[in-house]
């Protein structure tokens, strides 16, 4: 099954406790199922990484990964909104904001996650009932 194609795929910060959290809202809002997960520091989100020429250090939170497209940063969490359930894809509207001041307001949240929400030591392991939305 090539997963990429068949799924949007989200790489996540899988240390991060905002980015856990987030996927945890993205799992409880999929009512079509069409997301599967995998932790940036995993050999799928190393690889993925190296696919699409993304450099970890400029991009350590969210990506989208879609039809051989990748989506960073604010794209890539406003793109999320439009599969959830409820009213979360009128979010999607935030997309005619430029990119640079979408992009600044991420990176800062970004750059203090850890100090605000905090950092495990390794990656969350998902429940086994929610196994198979997570990509080894």
């Amino acid at each position: 099954m090539n997963t990429e194609s068949n799924y949007k795929v989200i790489l996540f910060d899988g240390v991060c406790n905002l980015c856990n959290a987030s996927v945890n809202f993205v799992i409880r809002n999929d009512k079509k199922g069409v997301f599967k997960f995998a932790p940036l520091q995993s050999d799928f989100g190393e690889q993925t990484l190296k696919k699409y020429a993304i450099n970890p250090k400029d991009t350590d939170s969210i990506i989208l990964i879609y039809r051989e497209k990748s989506y960073i940063k604010s794209s890539a969490a406003l793109y999320i909104t439009k599969d959830l359930a409820g009213a979360y894809p009128l979010l999607f509207g935030f997309m005619i904001v430029p990119k640079f001041m979408r992009n600044w307001v991420y990176d800062f949240v970004a750059k203090n996650r850890y100090k605000w929400f905090g950092k495990e030591e390794s990656c969350m392991i998902p429940a086994p009932e929610l196994k198979e939305k997570f990509i080894d």
